[in-house]
């Protein structure tokens, strides 16, 4: 106590908040760390303490079915962001060009956020069901299609009905801080654009689109976070299946934690799958960074 008192007062407001960020996110994070170089159990606890060293990530790297998972979520990182980064910078292009009923529009445009990634789950689990759901009824009835297809029970289209789950649930991230680029953008670098004689195409592709790179990048730093620790959508449509061939990282450490019981082991792939992340983060914040640097060399 009287070490604490000879603390200056604002340093000792700051106690409660380091105690609070040391229990909720410092001790569980140092607790998964240590497990993954155990042989942890989780019915078996008193194997939290056989300490094994690196063996669960030789073991992970080992596997065939983690470098399927590790792919399979490199590639649904890369599809998703990038057809969420088109899709939601063509909606902020034409809700800009709105003047009338704009905020209406922005409302609507965000209500998709508004659901929980679960319910979107169960949400398409059903509109892709080959029996009772509403894609295969509108493909029957409109277009004349006689068997219905399996979107869920399918390798490939499962993989695209995943992505197409999350694109929607999503996609209105990306229309959100691009449409306030094109809001806090100035005029006159366009205006300048028309009276040398540029195109539209020309003007968006030499002075809106190097504008709006910041905020495309920003995008794709909050949402790689995201799309990189998929789960909820993964679980309810196709729990990994068909055959494992949607599982990704975290389902697949799921499985092995919760399912298996092999914690350690399971810790060691979520391990992995952060440092995915961080990569990614790394990346776009560098993406970030060059072009800020490209719009202050060119005001310059």
């Amino acid at each position: 106590m009287m070490s604490l008192r000879k603390l200056p007062p604002e340093a000792r407001l700051l106690i409660p908040s380091f105690l609070v960020i040391g229990l909720v996110v410092a001790l569980p994070l140092v607790f998964s760390l240590y497990t993954s170089f155990t042989a942890y159990r989780l019915v078996r606890p008193e194997t939290i303490w056989n300490f094994i060293w690196f063996k669960n990530y030789i073991r992970l790297f080992e596997s065939v079915d983690f470098w399927w998972a590790f792919g399979r979520t490199v590639l649904f990182l890369t599809v998703v962001l990038n057809l969420e980064m088109l899709f939601g910078l063509g909606l902020a292009l034409l809700i800009n060009q709105v003047t009338r009923g704009q905020r209406l529009l922005r409302t609507i445009m965000m209500f998709p956020m508004m659901f929980s990634p679960i319910l979107v789950g169960f949400q398409f689990k059903f509109m892709f069901n080959d029996n009772i759901g509403i894609v295969n009824h509108i493909l029957q009835d409109w277009f004349g299609i006689t068997q219905a297809i399996g979107w869920l029970v399918d390798a490939k289209l499962a993989f695209f009905s995943l992505a197409v789950a999350e694109i929607w649930n999503s996609t209105a991230v990306f229309a959100i801080l691009l449409l306030a680029g094109l809001m806090a953008m100035p005029q006159d670098p366009l205006e300048a654009a028309r009276v040398d004689g540029c195109t539209p195409i020309q003007a968006f592709r030499h002075v809106t689109l190097p504008f709006l790179m910041p905020f495309v990048y920003i995008a794709m730093t909050i949402r790689s976070l995201d799309v990189g620790r998929a789960f909820d959508i993964v679980k309810i449509m196709t729990n990994g299946g068909p055959a494992g061939r949607t599982e990704l990282i975290w389902t697949l450490s799921a499985r092995a934690g919760y399912e298996d019981a092999r914690m350690g082991y399971a810790n060691a792939m979520s391990y992995v799958a952060v440092l995915l992340s961080i990569l990614f983060t790394v990346h776009f914040f560098r993406k970030l960074n060059a072009s800020r640097q490209y719009l202050n060399e060119v005001d310059a």
